[in-house]
């Protein structure tokens, strides 16, 4: 292949570090409690609600269970936050009369993957005629976060760096233990359904953006993806916005934890870019560190040991994370998100929510519905 063979990215680079996210969320019927298919109905109800930059705040996924919510593009946590919690309010008010209550997690505890409905669109038919029996087994749910990046040539030294962090994303936010009425034994179950698409998982670590636009076109050409929107990775340059995507979290049950998570993901990436301007060489591991990472925190969570440099040092994530959130706090101040940054470390004294449902099961003698009950009433609060 040669240079010349190989067309341009082009990447709307964002002069700030600005903000957006997209938060999944599941549609459950107020008496069974298993996942309703009404998400249509949610919709009209709903009408046409934008963000003041156009961005639509409500928009379908690829089930007919699921409503996704998305913040507008700002400057802080706090305005991301506000508008998804007056989002979410009018979601709420839809769905009430509509016998449907809100839920969030990584997946359902009880659900069968094999009676949800699927949402018509011509993207999600060749998803669906692609993938198939895996692509039907998706009955998962994520958390998106944006963050603006300057230039295309600072994505993959941000990005790369990054996979450093992947572990203690993913144990916080661990949220899917249990699936179609078992528990699992790992703490996001989801994470390792995701990674079974073609385009899904981690991200290829690649040493610059040229490198990049190589692999889109091979991907282009041998008709992997006829768009950048068809690679699924858990982090992604996301050139349309100009910032990079993380999706490494589970669905996030609690708004509290929401911002703590945000406000994580938004330190981290202005962190590494402003490294990267000051000149710094930021530090990677092998791939085969960050895959082993990214199953040690899925299966174990915040009792994961992770792997947390290229000379095969561990550590227990929730130490490592004292640690990277006491190096964040300036970065957290400049961008005034101190004391959503604050809450991250009181998700491990609470528990996060694999471990909260865990608890609700084994007090309700196995009883999956206390457990949907339990996350219904997080998200409410």
């Amino acid at each position: 292949m040669g240079g010349a063979d190989i067309a341009k990215v082009p990447f709307n680079s964002s002069p700030r570090p600005t903000l957006g996210v997209e938060w999944e969320v599941a549609l459950v019927d107020k008496h069974t409690r298993d996942l309703s298919s009404k998400a249509a109905a949610v919709f009209d109800a709903c009408g046409d609600m934008r963000a003041w930059d156009g961005t639509p705040q409500i928009t379908k996924e690829l089930l007919r269970n699921t409503v996704e919510i998305v913040s507008g593009k700002h400057d802080t946590v706090g305005e991301v936050l506000d508008e998804l919690s007056d989002t979410m309010t009018a979601v709420r008010r839809a769905a009430d009369p509509l016998g449907v209550d809100l839920f969030c997690a990584g997946t359902h505890p009880f659900a069968q993957w094999s009676s949800q409905q699927l949402t018509r669109t011509p993207h999600y038919d060749e998803l669906i005629e692609r993938t198939q029996w895996w692509g039907r087994q998706m009955l998962i749910w994520g958390v998106h976060v944006h963050v603006g990046v300057s230039h295309p040539d600072k994505v993959f030294p941000i990005l790369n760096t990054l996979l450093l962090s992947y572990p203690h994303l993913l144990a916080l936010s661990a949220s899917s233990p249990m699936w179609a009425g078992v528990d699992t034994g790992y703490a996001s179950n989801r994470a390792l359904m995701f990674q079974q698409l073609p385009t899904a998982g981690l991200p290829f670590q690649f040493e610059n953006w040229r490198q990049f636009e190589g692999f889109v076109h091979d991907q282009m050409k041998t008709g992997v993806f006829e768009q950048l929107g068809g690679m699924h990775w858990d982090i992604r340059p996301a050139p349309k916005w100009g910032t990079i995507e993380v999706r490494v979290c589970d669905g996030t049950p609690t708004r509290t934890e929401l911002a703590a998570l945000v406000s994580l993901i938004h330190c981290l990436i202005v962190d590494l870019d402003r490294r990267v301007e000051s000149g710094e060489t930021l530090p990677t591991i092998p791939p085969w560190h960050v895959q082993e990472n990214k199953w040690r925190a899925a299966r174990y969570g915040l009792d994961a040991i992770i792997i947390t440099d290229a000379d095969s040092n561990e550590r227990l994530v929730t130490d490592d994370l004292t640690e990277l959130l006491n190096r964040l706090e300036p970065t957290a101040k400049s961008l005034g998100c101190e004391n959503e940054l604050a809450m991250v470390a009181e998700i491990p004294k609470r528990g996060a929510s694999y471990q909260r449902q865990r608890r609700v099961a084994a007090a309700a003698q196995g009883d999956l519905v206390a457990v949907v009950d339990s996350l219904v009433k997080e998200l409410d609060q």
